[in-house]
């Protein structure tokens, strides 16, 4: 499949496939929808706290870290576990501009970290924030009563139908602690739908720019 890196309207980078006409991230701006949908919306419920997260869909690293710099405001300790069946490739990392974009030079060295890390082992990032990322297919996913967050970043539900599905969210369920919360850029009314029904407590929210509504899933 073809992919290319491209620039949002943020002027974040993100990668497009072609075949697809889809991207790793918004159009209207990579960096704006991972701050509105996976920070605002989701880390900022969890202040002053030891947190695990689980990515579904960990691709370009942004919302890792984003994370792990808002981490710190936050107060943070970290646990990240990201799950990616086909991980970027070094070729296309050197021309992700997240770094500059977020003005985070001085973390240019824990963004090459991320990327470099071994697959399948937890590698301490910083003293507060570990990395695990799992090269896993999603429906392989068999947590149980671990994560207090999930950032679902799946590929939209036109082209991977079968990764918005009540099995997937059933596994998303059961790998949450109670309390725990799923948040995702999506708003159709068939995902909203399969969450209920594995049985998330669901609101819809206000999008990031381009969006009108995001979902936040919450497990009782």
């Amino acid at each position: 499949m073809e992919r290319k890196v491209i620039v949002t309207a943020d002027g974040s980078s993100t990668i497009h496939l072609s075949e697809w006409d889809e991207n790793y991230h918004s159009k209207h701006g990579a960096i704006q929808e991972a701050k509105h949908v996976f920070i605002k919306s989701g880390l900022s419920l969890f202040s002053n706290a030891n947190i695990s997260i689980l990515e579904i869909g960990f691709g370009t690293g942004l919302n890792s870290f984003i994370t792990f710099l808002e981490a710190k405001k936050f107060n943070l300790e970290v646990d990240y576990v990201g799950v990616e069946a086909y991980p970027v490739s070094a070729d296309e990392i050197k021309y992700l501009n997240y770094v500059e974009q977020l003005e985070a030079t001085d973390f240019e060295a824990v963004f090459a970290k991320m990327h470099q890390q071994k697959w399948e082992l937890k590698t301490e990032i910083s003293p507060v924030f570990s990395l695990t990322k799992r090269q896993q297919f999603f429906n392989d996913i068999n947590d149980e009563n671990i994560f207090n967050l999930i950032y679902f970043d799946a590929f939209g539900a036109r082209v991977q139908p079968e990764l918005w599905t009540e099995e997937i969210f059933s596994k998303m369920y059961n790998a949450l602690k109670k309390e725990g919360v799923l948040v995702t850029y999506s708003a159709k009314g068939s995902v909203r739908r399969a969450l209920q029904t594995v049985g998330f407590l669901v609101e819809k929210l206000p999008g990031p720019p381009g969006k009108r509504e995001m979902l936040r899933a919450t497990k009782k």
